[in-house]
């Protein structure tokens, strides 16, 4: 029941607001629980064009990519990433907390996978309720 609500709630933008660090959120009650919903941007890590280097080139572009990916976390833009477990198009994803899409596109572009085109990053707005967390 909850996420319809959060979805119908979202849908209509009813209540949101920006912080004081410009992320978007909204409150909403649940029964006898209260969610502060934030939005976040979900970034696809997607198969690109250039995929054709050598292995050695390879394994240096994915060692930066995730030192890349390790940076972002640390200074708190990524919360989540990892690969997709099968060869689809569709290689990993992240989960983004930065105020906005243009900024999520900024450190996406940053990438070394994405400069040397092996990756395109597609990205989503994306609520959540803050403090999840996988179980």
């Amino acid at each position: 029941m909850f996420v319809a609500t959060a979805l119908v709630f979202v849908s209509y933008g009813q209540g949101v607001q920006k912080d004081a660090e410009g992320f978007e959120t909204f409150i909403i009650e649940e029964e006898d629980t209260t969610y502060l919903m934030k939005k976040y941007f979900l970034v696809l890590l997607k198969s690109g064009e250039n995929r054709n280097q050598n292995a050695e080139e390879a394994a240096e572009i994915q060692k930066k990519h995730l030192d890349h990916i390790n940076w972002m976390a640390e200074q708190g833009y990524v919360d989540l990433a990892g690969p997709f477990g099968d060869d689809g198009e569709i290689r990993g994803i992240l989960v983004m907390r930065v105020p906005s899409k243009e900024r999520a596109e900024e450190l996406a572009a940053m990438d070394p996978a994405v400069k040397a085109g092996r990756l395109i990053m597609e990205i989503h707005p994306w609520w959540a309720a803050v403090g999840s967390s996988l179980k």
